[in-house]
């Protein structure tokens, strides 16, 4: 049963890595297409740092997810806090709503971003975009940071206000230290949904501001350029570098507390 269930999961990892795999190789191809392998270039590449615009849209995105991961992960853990200490009647009431973006189709929130800031006469652009984001990333980290705090022991806590802590003193030498690990956990995945983002962005997106989901898409549209499979193998090479950042942090977090 054992040996099924490697096998199933090796499976697994080769039906989602052999297209990536394929996308990275393509992007060393002499030719100008993904028709066969002709030779070994760094052309795809060359073009691609030589591209300003193209260049922009990437510190830009990049910016975005990092900026929107930054602020929903502030808001999302005192809103799991917030969630987690009131009675339960009402923290099923705000579970249930947190958990509308978690499940409602990202065509749906971006068309009602969309209606809601041209109602309110937002102009689109970054910030349309940038509170896009930090809305839909919320619930992620509420999420995220919920079953560490159900898990704490709040022994800690009244020993801390036993011993004089005010309410600040006792979410940062007590509460916040000890949610570390689910609210780094958290982060990732928001600055992850930001940097994949497409649905929710092709709609709030101005005419000034793209990212790199919406530039690949148009650029798609006209035909698929090599120049897009080395830009997605630096995105993907950059997010490993993420996740084995991840892991090392979290790691060394959870043996703090262990």
């Amino acid at each position: 049963m054992k040996k099924l269930a490697n096998l199933y999961l090796a499976l697994v990892f080769l039906i989602l890595y052999i297209p990536i795999v394929y996308l990275i190789v393509y992007s060393f191809n002499q030719g100008g297409d993904m028709n066969g392998f002709t030779g070994f270039t760094l052309e795809h590449y060359q073009t691609m740092f030589g591209d300003s615009r193209l260049m922009l849209i990437l510190v830009e995105t990049f910016f975005l997810a990092f900026l929107s991961a930054l602020l929903a992960t502030i808001i999302g853990t005192f809103g799991a806090i917030y969630i987690h200490q009131t009675r339960r009647r009402l923290q099923t009431g705000l579970l249930s709503a947190n958990n509308v973006l978690m499940v409602a189709p990202d065509v749906m929130i971006g068309a009602s971003f969309l209606i809601l800031f041209t109602q309110i006469k937002w102009q689109l652009g970054f910030l349309s975009v940038l509170l896009s984001h930090v809305a839909f990333s919320i619930p992620i980290v509420v999420l995220m940071v919920l079953p560490r705090l159900k898990g704490m022991n709040y022994d800690m806590v009244n020993a801390a206000y036993d011993l004089g802590a005010t309410r600040f003193q006792m979410l940062k030498e007590v509460m916040l230290p000890y949610l570390t690990p689910g609210i780094i956990a958290g982060y990732f995945m928001a600055f992850t949904y930001s940097l994949d983002d497409f649905a929710v962005t092709f709609f709030v997106t101005g005419n000034g501001f793209s990212t790199l989901a919406v530039e690949i898409y148009s650029r798609a549209r006209k035909g698929v350029s090599l120049e897009i499979n080395a830009l997605s193998t630096v995105v993907f090479l950059f997010s490993i570098i993420l996740v084995i950042g991840y892991y090392f942090i979290s790691q060394e977090k959870e043996e703090k507390h262990a």
